[in-house]
This record gives C-alpha cells, structure tokens and sequence, in this order.
C-alpha cells in the first residue's frame, strides 16, 4: 500500500491541475488486483470511484476490465478515468471496438450479461447496482457508429485527464498509440515511481508530457550507482546526486529486507526543494545479450519503431524479444539470434525486404551488433507477426497486474505467443 503522504500528495496535485477532478464519483477505474477486493492504488477518499471494487478482483483480467468499462460507460459525467497500466486502458478500449453492441444492450436492459470469468454470485452482487438507461445506451451507440478517433472524450464530455500507473519503457507504446486515436486531446498523468514494488517518488507536474518524480527520502532507503559504472563502483546517497547524470538505482524497500540492485536507471532532471526529481531512463534488468552485447530494452524498442516507421501504414501495437536459446531447436541450426513477435495495425503481411529493415535498424543503431553479425556468430533476426489481441491474451496468461516483461524469458508464455503467430 503506498504511504499516506503519497496519496495526499496526488489528490493534491491532482485537483490543482484538474479542479473538477475530485468530484464524487467521478473517477472511474480500469485495472486489474486478482484475487482480492481491489482499494484503489490505496486512495484515502474512496468516494471518488464509480467503481466498484469487487470488479477488479475477477479471476480474468478480460473479464475485470469488461466489467469496469461497463461502469465507465454507466457515467456519463466522469472527471477523470485511471488505469493502472496504459496497456489496461488500451485493452478495455479494445473491448469497446469489439463489443459496443452488446455493451449498449446491457446499459439499456440494465443488467450485466454472463460471460467467462465472471463468476454468477459476483454478477448477481453487481447487477444489484445496475438499472436501465436507454439513453445512455443510445448515446453510446450513435458515437461508436461514428468511430473511434476521439471516442473517450466523446463518450465523457466532461473527463478531464486519463492517470495511468506506469508510462514509461514498452508503457509508452500504449500511451502514444491512445494519444493518436481513443484518447485525442486528452492528456496522461502518470502519479508515482515504483520500483520492486515500493513507492519512492510522485509527480508533482501532471501537465508536462514526460514524467518527472520528486523522490521523498523517507519512503524507502535509495542508493545510486552512477553510469557507465566504474571497475569499483560506490554508491552515493540522495543529497549526492548531480543533476544532468544518469544512475542505476539500489533499493532497500522496508527496514529488514535485502538491499537490491533494482535493475533502473534514472536521470536527476533536478532539484525541488533539495530533493532530486528523477526521469525514467530505462530497465538494465531488461536486456538482450546472445553474444554479450547487451542491447536494452528502451533502446531495442527506439530501433523498432524506426523500422515500424518504413513500413507504411502500420502501427505498433505491442512487441516481445526472444533469445533464440529459449526456443531450442525450433529456432533451427543457425547462429544465435533474436526472434522478435510483433503486433501491428494497418498491416496485414510484410514482405522479406520490409523484415530486414529491423535487422538493418539494429545494425545502424548499435555497432557491436553489426559486428556481430558481419562475423556470423550472431545470425539474422527473425520477424513474427501475430494475430490481433495476441498481447491482451498473453497479459491474461502472465497472470500478474505489473507490466509484461517485452524480453521474454518464460517458456510457458513463449510458447502462447507462438501459438497466435500469422507470418
């Protein structure tokens, strides 16, 4: 649960930026705690959600964010719509495109129709609250027959900022992409830094586009080992940090658990009060290394979507890496290399030409990856596309509310999303 201060902190912030926004009820939720009646990220005013609480908490993650919607959609005067994850958001927009006839019965007939994953004593508890609202309905009909560009402020005239939990690394795809279409004009403000599951920052800046965090020193212990790390590297202490220069962080979340090397990097963006504010920089725990050239997430998903960007029309919509180790000897006989799935709008095939591009990007981004392979110890990428919902499926398998690792290790998972491979 995050420190009171932190919540009062937010809530603060929030309605100076947003005066409307902590309106009764007027916040709705759309984010997934299995397994257990979900507080929202611990606020003290409970109140503010239209959500009920027990949504949240379904076995099935398809199954919570349908269900939340389905509240959203009741509110017509929402302030506010928060998500944990950006990827949650997307996928419970996805569920509109798909779903908005059914949707729009259900909010007319005022009931809440059985579907997998929703257990019947938790659908009865729920349909309680409902009674119907044909013209709500209605209303959500004429606009998702006019499409979805624009759609969220369309269907809550009134909503004035979409908070996500985490909108950084692979987050940002999800962010960019609802920017350009479900969520035009609306901006995103991301509250909090959390690491290895404790908070140690919150965003004091909610209208500027690239988050910022005031790191408070009594929430958890921090140290920072400066990058590029020296051959004997020495931790320095908040009151140290230089600003303009890029640290990997080292957590002591509570008092009596291990000191840990969180895998973060952060960069002092400055000063508030004598405390560091901090940018996200990238995951050092997320890396792809086959030959010891240790190409990190953040920086894979740059070269990635400057490919993207050659194919015309098409849109990331989500990706993972792959080690070729992991696939044994389905990857064939040839060096090792990368095996990359991607998700993409607009774009149905890729021609062999268009594949290379990605390899082609890496080999221009990064030197020793070229190296590599004008060698042959590294062999040729390899390029899968998936089917449509393959990621939301593959978020429902993990099993976990914490965003998806996008440098897969886990051959249970691999194997699902070799499962929805189309080219």
């Amino acid at each position: 649960p995050l420190p009171m201060q932190g919540s009062l902190l937010y809530l603060d912030t929030l309605r100076a930026a947003f005066p409307q926004a902590l309106a009764p009820r007027g916040t709705a939720l759309l984010s997934w705690a299995p397994g257990r009646p979900y507080a929202p990220a611990g606020w003290p005013l409970p109140t503010l959600y239209c959500t009920p609480s027990e949504a949240g908490a379904l076995p099935s993650r398809a199954a919570a964010l349908r269900v939340q919607l389905f509240f959203a959609l009741r509110a017509r005067a929402l302030r506010v719509l928060e998500a944990g994850l950006a990827a949650e958001l997307h996928d419970a927009l996805a569920a509109l495109h798909t779903g908005w006839p059914g949707l729009a019965q259900d909010l007319a007939l005022g009931r809440l129709s059985p579907q997998p994953g929703l257990p019947e004593d938790v659908r009865g508890r729920l349909q309680a609250l409902l009674a119907p609202d044909t013209v709500r309905a209605a209303e959500l009909q004429a606009e998702c027959a006019r499409g979805f560009e624009g759609i969220v402020q369309r269907l809550w005239p009134q909503l004035e900022v979409l908070v996500v939990g985490t909108a950084h690394g692979a987050e940002q795809l999800y962010c960019d992409a609802l920017r350009q279409a479900d969520c035009k004009g609306l901006p995103f403000y991301c509250p909090f830094y959390q690491a290895a599951g404790a908070l140690l920052g919150v965003n004091l800046w909610p209208e500027e586009p690239v988050p910022r965090f005031l790191l408070c020193p009594d929430w958890a212990f921090c140290e920072f080992l400066p990058c590029p790390a020296k051959e004997e590297p020495r931790t320095v202490l908040l009151g140290e940090l230089w600003e303009g220069r890029e640290y990997e962080l080292v957590l002591t979340a509570r008092p009596g658990e291990y000191r840990c090397r969180a895998g973060e990097v952060l960069r002092v963006a400055g000063f508030h009060k004598q405390c560091p504010v901090v940018e996200h920089v990238r995951r050092e725990s997320q890396a792809l290394s086959v030959r010891g050239e240790s190409i990190t997430e953040e920086r894979f998903c740059r070269s990635l979507c400057r490919a993207v960007g050659m194919w015309p029309g098409a849109r990331l919509v989500d990706y993972i890496c792959v080690e070729s180790a992991l696939l044994g000897a389905s990857s064939g006989a040839s060096a090792p290399h990368y095996e990359v799935f991607v998700e993409l709008r607009g774009l149905r095939d890729l021609s062999e030409g268009q594949r290379y591009k990605l390899d082609q990007c890496l080999q221009e981004d990064f030197p020793i990856y070229k190296s590599f392979r004008f060698k042959g110890s590294i062999g040729p990428l390899r390029l899968h596309l998936v089917g449509a919902g393959a990621f939301a499926r593959l978020r429902e398998a993990l099993g976990s509310p914490l965003p998806m690792p996008r440098v897969l290790q886990e051959e249970r998972l691999l194997q699902l999303i070799q499962s929805t491979v189309v080219s």
